[in-house]
């Protein structure tokens, strides 16, 4: 590992129009390099911390989860301009251990639903202190708090900045971060970087932004920016990276701060230190949350009594009792469902739809594999009966593939929230979250997006996007291969190449975040123990991990859906009877 560096400055895909790293390709790309580690850091959020977790680790790679905070320069409560400070600096944590990584998910959570400000989900001094533990501090880019001072020529408060910190900290925890992107700014910055850290008996880190993962990426970047910004290539005043903000290898890094080795060692030391394990398993139930059985009663013995209650109510009681298909294929599905652990799962949706259908909340007859249990039946969580139509319990929960049950369910869609908010009052405000969905640039937008900022027409953009097929997982890179004309067309136009160039290696990237139309999680107690949390455009609370990642994570995710039908069939129906 002599020869070695490791990334600890890494902005993913995540960093919404600001990284185009995918996580597969970095995990592939530190591989390659023989790199024993790397860390993510994306501005201010967490969002991609399962996937680049699962993907480093799947190269034989050692993840560093981390974050770039935005660092507010007073209180959380104070929220006006003061004069000659940015309104937040940047500031990089990365996770030593799970108590680290614990407290890392509480910042992120905590800026994103309390201290954002012009769209910067912030923190303050006092949430890193309340949240230090376990977390190794960088002083931060020419963006950071330290050089916010040292720009304006106030080196005894870039001292102060750094002694703060310290104190936060722990000398241990805190290095002085060093960057060299060729910017004017780093090169002003850097020898009084390297003389506080020795004051202060701190260790120096090298550091290195990677916004793109090789330096033939900078160009589509750019357009990338501009997309995300709203400007046109050609415009003068518009926000840029440099080129140098690429995935370097150990090589280029040590020659970048051959007058200063031991910033380059100090990665390695970082990358040692730091041992997250995060537990992830899709089908464990740890983490669903308890139904309380009336009378204390045991969760298991309570859903054997209820669906037996409910083969009486949907049978009859004379069949109930005397029918042993029907009642073995119960017994085997209770049985299946309780090993298993799901017996909460099944009690906690039979409640809020039970509930939903006492309140005169229109509610579906069941879609899809759940419409296969019998459990389902009797509990009232559907109304189609498996045995009638022959359907296999199987489908919906196998023992031999054991995966989370996952009932969709149809609800009015003017009284959904009305079940939702149920929910949450009985399983806690905190506990019960709206999960979060990534856009991103899909074959026909992306080639759209590039021409606009480009300066090609919209008659031209539009001529090639048609060409594209109007189909679900569609690529270019197929398309440009089965479409003849499309191939015709872009290889005999030097902008439309360039176009295709910059479309191809942006296709896919995240663009922007919203709100899962019908998924909600639901947790065994706050969900920012398990999860960082954010806030939709509504201001609701919103997971920053998507349903892929909520279901690794072992959470329970179910679909609440909105079907316009049942509230015109209701509505019809009521106007009926009056």
């Amino acid at each position: 590992m002599a020869g070695s560096f490791v990334h600890l400055h890494l902005h993913t895909e995540y960093s919404t129009l600001d990284g185009a790293v995918r996580c597969k390709d970095v995990a592939s790309r530190a591989a390659e390099l023989g790199m024993p580690a790397v860390a993510m850091t994306d501005h201010g959020n967490l969002y991609g911390a399962i996937e680049f977790y699962e993907a480093v680790r799947r190269v034989g790679v050692k993840p560093i989860l981390g974050c770039e905070i935005y660092l507010a320069p007073e209180s959380l409560e104070h929220k006006k301009e003061i004069p000659g400070r940015k309104r937040a600096t940047h500031l990089t944590l990365l996770a030593e251990n799970n108590r680290g990584w614990e407290n890392l998910v509480q910042l992120v959570t905590r800026g994103h639903l309390d201290g954002t400000y012009y769209g910067k989900p912030r923190v303050d001094r006092e949430v890193l202190r309340a949240h230090a533990e376990g977390i190794i501090c960088l002083s931060g880019c020419i963006a950071g708090p330290v050089n916010e001072w040292l720009l304006q020529g106030q080196r005894d408060r870039a001292r102060e900045v750094l002694e703060e910190l310290r104190d936060i900290f722990g000398r241990d925890n805190l290095y002085v971060e060093l960057h060299d992107h060729g910017l004017e700014a780093q090169q002003e910055v850097r020898p009084q970087l390297i003389e506080l850290a020795r004051e202060l008996e701190l260790k120096p880190v090298a550091a290195n932004d990677v916004h793109f993962l090789s330096r033939d990426d900078h160009e589509a970047h750019d357009v990338m920016i501009c997309i995300g910004t709203g400007k046109l290539l050609f415009d003068e005043n518009r926000m840029r990276y440099p080129a140098e903000v690429y995935f370097k290898s150990a090589e280029e890094m040590r020659e970048l701060f051959q007058d200063i080795p031991e910033a380059c060692e100090n990665t390695l030391e970082i990358a040692e230190r730091c041992n997250v394990t995060l537990s992830l398993d899709a089908t464990s139930s740890e983490k669903y949350p308890n139904f309380e059985a009336p009378g204390g009663m045991c969760r298991d013995a309570y859903i054997r009594e209820q669906c037996f209650h409910g083969l009486e109510e949907r049978y009859g009681k004379e069949k109930a009792q005397s029918d042993e298909g029907l009642r073995e294929r119960l017994e085997y599905e209770i049985q299946t469902i309780s090993d298993l652990g799901f017996s909460s799962y099944f009690l906690i949706t039979a409640d809020f739809i039970n509930w939903a259908k006492e309140n005169g909340i229109p509610v579906g007859p069941g879609r899809g594999s759940a419409a296969g249990s019998l459990v389902a039946y009797t509990l009232g969580i559907t109304d189609i009966c498996p045995m009638r139509f022959g359907l296999l319990f199987e489908r919906f929960l196998n023992p031999e593939r054991v995966s989370p049950p996952d009932v969709d369910i149809d609800f009015c869609q003017t009284r959904r929230p009305e079940v939702i908010d149920y929910v949450r009052q009985k399983y806690g405000e905190r506990c019960v979250s709206h999960i979060i969905t990534y856009g991103t640039l899909g074959a026909k937008s992306v080639i759209r997006d590039v021409a606009r900022v480009m300066g090609v027409s919209y008659g031209e953009a539009d001529f090639l996007a048609k060409m594209i097929e109007a189909r679900p997982g569609v690529k270019l890179q197929e398309e440009f291969e089965g479409n003849p004309e499309l191939r015709e067309a872009i290889e005999g136009s030097s902008n439309y190449r360039e176009l295709w160039d910059y479309a191809i290696k942006l296709e896919g990237l995240t663009r922007n975040t919203g709100v899962h139309a019908a998924g909600v999680v639901i947790g065994d107690r706050p969900l920012d123990q398990h999860v960082p949390l954010s806030r939709g455009n509504e201001g609701e609370v919103v997971t920053q991990y998507d349903m892929g990642a909520i279901t690794e994570v072992g959470l329970l995710k179910m679909d609440f859906l909105g079907l316009k039908n049942l509230t015109v069939i209701q509505e019809a129906s009521d106007f009926i009877r009056r």
